[in-house]
């Protein structure tokens, strides 16, 4: 006899944002996991607006679970390091996306002011490049090359800042 695969009852597969003893929105999390938050005392129900509360059913227990939920906890924020600078950092935080000409093909990265010219390998002045534009660039400043790129080259934001940013863009309607 064949055993038939486990699955889990259709409100197992929610999922609850989490927030920071501070109010942050850090994180989007399963919702087991957020029951044992709520269960171990770590996390408490949040309501904002009309919020979705979930009946998760035990043999002894019924319990309600929110669709926010807030850490109790002090200090939750995780230490965070800026990502060194290489290629793969810089290409995930310009979307794999040529910052010249929008190329999404054979990408490097470039060095907006030249190393030659005093520029620093560092994350206000490396970029996404493609090589055609690489190379047109080549050993030249932007203004000399007549080639800006698309967005201003920074360090990429904690990762808390950026969900934050995205649940509150959600949340508002804006895309």
């Amino acid at each position: 006899m064949q055993a038939r695969p486990h699955r889990q009852p259709a409100v197992l597969q929610n999922s609850v944002v989490v927030f920071s003893k501070n109010y942050l929105p850090l994180a989007r999390i399963n919702i087991k996991r957020a029951i044992v938050l709520l269960i171990s005392g770590q996390a408490e129900s949040l309501e904002i607006g009309n919020t979705t509360m979930w009946e998760v059913r035990s043999p002894s227990v019924v319990l309600q679970v929110p669709e926010h939920i807030r850490l109790t906890v002090s200090n939750p924020e995780r230490l965070w390091k800026v990502p060194p600078v290489n290629r793969r950092e810089v290409l995930r935080r310009d979307g794999h996306t040529c910052q010249y000409c929008g190329s999404t093909r054979n990408l490097t990265i470039d060095h907006v002011i030249p190393r030659s010219k005093g520029g620093q390998h560092s994350w206000d002045n490396v970029v996404a490049a493609c090589e055609r534009c690489n190379s047109l660039k080549g050993d030249r400043l932007p203004h000399e090359a007549g080639m800006v790129p698309k967005t201003k080259p920074k360090a990429p934001a904690h990762p808390a800042v950026a969900f934050a940013e995205q649940f509150w863009k959600a949340q508002h309607g804006e895309d």
